[in-house]
């Protein structure tokens, strides 16, 4: 059975199916290779390349290793081993003297640059004709410990596939970014966009990438302790050079300019603010089987649907509307999200006031949240009621014994476009724990029965979590937004960015922060005197025994809205606002770094500028940050007044 099927068999009011048509690659069966050569130019050893048949119900399923979005090309150059592929790694071969220069890179998943699309462009950066990426064990497989499908780490032939889209530049259709990937739509040329290699790549199992180590000994330089990862019998680890044995890189792609995608999309309709949504999400899409990830995720999400959609068959319904949505195509630059966002962003940035994101929501047992800081508080209040049997405690008690807060957001999920392009207060759940077989064929149902969540406990409790968040953000008279909390994040943020500017070695007569450190204090005492009225009414509401007059409740109903749009007031939506050279991104809190990877980062515009050491574009981004931040508080300060003189 379906999504769509699911959803309307669980009652929601409204379901319905969106589709885009957006650029994708897949791979073609004998059109991948990895080969060392021989002097006369004909392969002496051949990668196997695919994984080993894992079996059970998945036997005869299991989809070809590739990058999604990755170039097609065919490529011959020497090896050379460049660590984790970080810029640093490959300035640490120029600084030996190794040219680089028309090599094929081998590198391995994580490290400092855990982005694996910033891997191969950095690659590219350093004169490489193409880029490996293989996981190495030392990193995720049996020097971390039992290998699945009997434990959690990659075992030899396991491949981590994943996306090589720029997705800090460009997010969604690489071809249209800014706009929806609908019929007739202009489109960019794929040698146009930001968002695409310029450089063939290909994941590999370490089983493979062993042959390769190999082959390259002697040549180039013995590598740093650092640098040498945890393939067995690999006996000396060394760099390569450009008079390693020759390695042929074979990526043809099969390449749809137009793809249909579908999302799903379900609505329960709100009794007070039906306009207003919360909307839950997660994306359906796997490179492989995907049981942690994304369907720990979708089993959550239907769940979700079905127990909703059975409290509206019993009479009750939320006071702001609860809306289930499964994307398509977000493994490959959170596509579906992005042109639904990019398509509705107008309608979102004035009704939306929340996302919740899933995706691997059972990835481990220890349970994390990271998002706007409004929902904090809301978050801590649910896990207090939330029991863990396995470790006879509450999943608060747990939270605080280990010291945990909300953390800030990455920028590898669906939230990515409802936090950074509409505004959308975004929040991301899951229980975590060490590393599993990502995005491999070894992800699978059986797995997840066997080692991932042997009794599904923490997917219950999941549920558990996002049905009492749902309430609370759907159904509590006041938004139960933490206002207050957030102006205390932001003098974090800024005292952050002090920091960063401090290592940075700014040009300290050329530029300054000292704008926004001013604002700090406005943005705090705005936000803790707006958020004082919540008080008012209660005391007003309480002290009439429950009941609230016409008057205290449209008051409430726009305090509640001028919450919501406090973050969107932080999107900079000037002509021509946003991060330079990466528009599409108009959250000036929040949002990608050109090179920081998925790693959470405040303030990316700013820092994006003292990283290139523009101190004018540095300063001008900073005033005009601090001047969004005084007018979004200036916003809910003129509301607070406002309801003052209606006599609240």
């Amino acid at each position: 059975m379906d999504v769509e099927s699911m959803f309307t068999r669980a009652g929601l009011d409204y379901v319905n199916i969106d589709e885009y048509y957006v650029y994708m690659n897949y791979p073609k069966a004998g059109g991948r290779a990895v080969e060392i050569l021989a002097d006369d130019g004909k392969a002496k050893w051949t990668a196997k390349l695919e994984e080993e048949e894992v079996g059970g119900e998945a036997a005869g399923h299991q989809t070809l290793v590739f990058h999604g979005l990755s170039k097609s090309g065919d490529v011959k150059g020497p090896l050379i081993y460049a660590n984790y592929g970080a810029r640093s790694d490959f300035k640490k071969l120029a600084d030996s003297g190794i040219d680089t220069k028309g090599a094929i890179a081998l590198v391995r998943y994580y490290g400092p640059q855990a982005n694996l699309a910033l891997k191969v462009k950095a690659a590219e950066e350093a004169g490489f004709a193409g880029c490996i990426v293989y996981s190495d064990p030392a990193d995720d497989g049996f020097r971390m410990g039992d290998v699945a499908p009997n434990g959690r780490f990659m075992p030899a032939d396991g491949v981590q596939r994943g996306t090589v889209a720029l997705s800090n530049w460009v997010i969604g259709d690489p071809l249209t970014p800014g706009w929806e990937s609908k019929k007739n739509l202009p489109r960019m040329k794929p040698d146009e966009t930001p968002g695409l290699q310029k450089i063939p790549s290909l994941p590999l199992a370490w089983r493979d990438a062993q042959i390769l180590l190999q082959h390259i000994k002697g040549f180039g330089e013995q590598v740093p302790k650092e640098w040498a990862g945890g393939v067995p019998d690999v006996a000396e680890w060394w760099t390569g050079n450009l008079s390693s044995p020759i390695v042929r890189l074979k990526n043809d792609n099969d390449v749809v300019q137009e793809k249909a995608i579908w999302n799903v999309y379900g609505k329960i309709e709100g009794i007070e603010q039906d306009a207003k949504s919360i909307i839950i999400g997660n994306h359906r899409d796997a490179w492989a089987f995907g049981a942690t990830e994304p369907h720990s995720g979708t089993a959550v999400l239907i769940e979700m649907a079905r127990i909703f959609g059975s409290l509206v068959s019993k009479g009750w319904r939320p006071l702001r509307s609860i809306e289930f949505m499964s994307w398509d195509a977000e493994e490959y630059n959170m596509i579906g999200s992005t042109e639904f966002v990019e398509h509705n962003d107008e309608s979102l940035r004035k009704n939306a006031f929340a996302y919740v994101n899933l995706d691997a929501a059972v990835a481990g047992t220890e349970f994390h949240a990271a998002g706007s800081p409004v929902f904090k508080q809301s978050v801590l209040r649910v896990i207090d009621r939330v029991f863990d049997e396995n470790l006879n405690n509450t999943l608060r008690g747990l939270w605080d014994q280990r010291q945990a807060d909300l953390e800030e957001l990455d920028m590898d999920g669906d939230y990515v476009p409802f936090q950074t392009i509409a505004g959308t207060s975004s929040l991301d759940l899951g229980f975590r724990g060490a590393r599993y077989p990502k995005q491999s064929s070894y992800d699978n149902y059986e797995w997840v029965q066997r080692i991932g969540d042997p009794e599904f406990t923490y997917h219950a409790m999941m549920g558990q979590i996002v049905g009492l968040l749902i309430l609370e953000l759907a159904d509590k008279p006041v938004l139960p937004f933490d206002m207050v909390g957030y102006g205390d994040r932001i003098e974090r943020y800024v005292n952050d960015l002090s920091n960063f500017c401090d290592r940075s070695n700014i040009d300290k007569a050329k530029f300054s922060i000292d704008p926004l450190k001013k604002v700090v204090d406005i943005v705090k005492i705005g936000l803790k005197s707006f958020a004082m009225w919540e008080m008012s009414w209660e005391s007003n509401v309480m002290g009439g025994g429950g009941w609230e007059s016409s008057k205290m409740g449209d008051l409430r109903i726009e305090f509640n809205t001028h919450m919501a749009d406090f973050e969107t007031a932080l999107l900079d939506l000037d002509q021509g606002g946003g991060i330079p050279n990466r528009a599409q991104f108009k959250h000036v809190v929040y949002g990608p770094q050109a090179w920081s990877g998925n790693h959470p980062v405040t303030f990316p515009a700013i820092r994006d500028a003292v990283e290139a050491r523009d101190w004018t574009l540095a300063s001008k981004l900073v005033e005009k940050t601090a001047l969004i931040l005084q007018n979004a508080t200036a916003m809910l300060q003129t509301w607070e007044k406002e309801a003052k003189e209606k006599g609240d």
